[in-house]
């Protein structure tokens, strides 16, 4: 007599379909000591049942007139627990693979990104890996994972947009470095790194709109600018020139 799903949530609900003969006048499933919750009789060789509360392995029966039947395992599987994501922000257009950390995951079906689902690559029962799916705007998604024992939230993933670079000001300085710019665009409040024709600028970040910099050391002559976040970089081609100081 087989069972399908043969585990469920601790916390009962979990739909099974029982497959047998000699069905048809089933009085009752018990899930252990417990009765099922709802109980349809589909047709002579399947019963359709709703697991209560529970925990562990039970055997579950099936009564008829005739008596009852032989047990089959059901397993009670626990909700899963997230404890932290591999990476918390990532592109607007998602692709990017994540991992995700905790405990009760050997059986995760599905996670999701503020409401669009992916399905996971499980690694053991403390870790899986998912491509993360589009966003519908850049912001924070709540993430969700589904198990045999339920579904778990918690965590939070912020989609980001590409930065784009506007303007550079002042547009030159020394080439000891030391020149106070602000940068501003869109998109920069979640940037990550600023260069100058690939040295890397102390910045910080006023807004989503404006970076305070700081240039570095650098040759004489025009400098690329490179602003960088999670989901890409912007390049302003010579958008900085470096001037050498006076000689004697």
């Amino acid at each position: 007599m087989p069972i399908s799903p043969n585990q469920g949530s601790t916390g009962g609900g979990t739909l099974v379909t029982i497959t047998g003969t000699n069905l048809s006048n089933t009085t009752a499933v018990n899930f252990g000591s417990k009765p099922a919750t709802s109980v349809t009789n589909v047709s002579p060789t399947q019963v359709t049942a709703v697991s209560p509360s529970g925990t562990g392995t039970v055997g579950v029966t099936v009564t008829t007139p005739g008596g009852t039947s032989n047990p089959v395992p059901f397993f009670y599987v626990g909700a899963p627990f997230k404890s932290s994501l591999g990476a918390t922000s990532g592109p607007l257009a998602g692709g990017n693979t994540i991992t995700i950390n905790g405990t009760g995951l050997s059986t995760a079906s599905s996670v999701s990104f503020g409401g669009v689902t992916a399905t996971p690559t499980v690694s053991s029962d403390s870790s899986l890996s998912v491509t993360v799916p589009a966003g519908a705007a850049a912001g924070p998604v709540s993430v969700s994972v589904t198990t045999a024992g339920g579904t778990n939230n918690g965590l939070s993933y912020t989609y980001v947009d590409i930065p784009v670079v506007g303007t550079i000001a002042p547009t030159e300085g020394s080439t000891s470095g030391g020149t106070a710019v602000t940068i501003t665009g869109t998109n920069l409040d979640s940037t990550d790194s600023v260069t100058f024709d690939g040295t890397a600028a102390p910045f910080a970040v006023v807004n989503a709109t404006t970076l305070s910099v700081v240039t570095p050391p650098g040759t004489a002559g025009p400098a690329d600018v490179v602003v960088t976040n999670p989901a890409g970089s912007d390049t302003e081609l010579g958008g900085f020139t470096y001037v050498a100081g006076p000689g004697i």
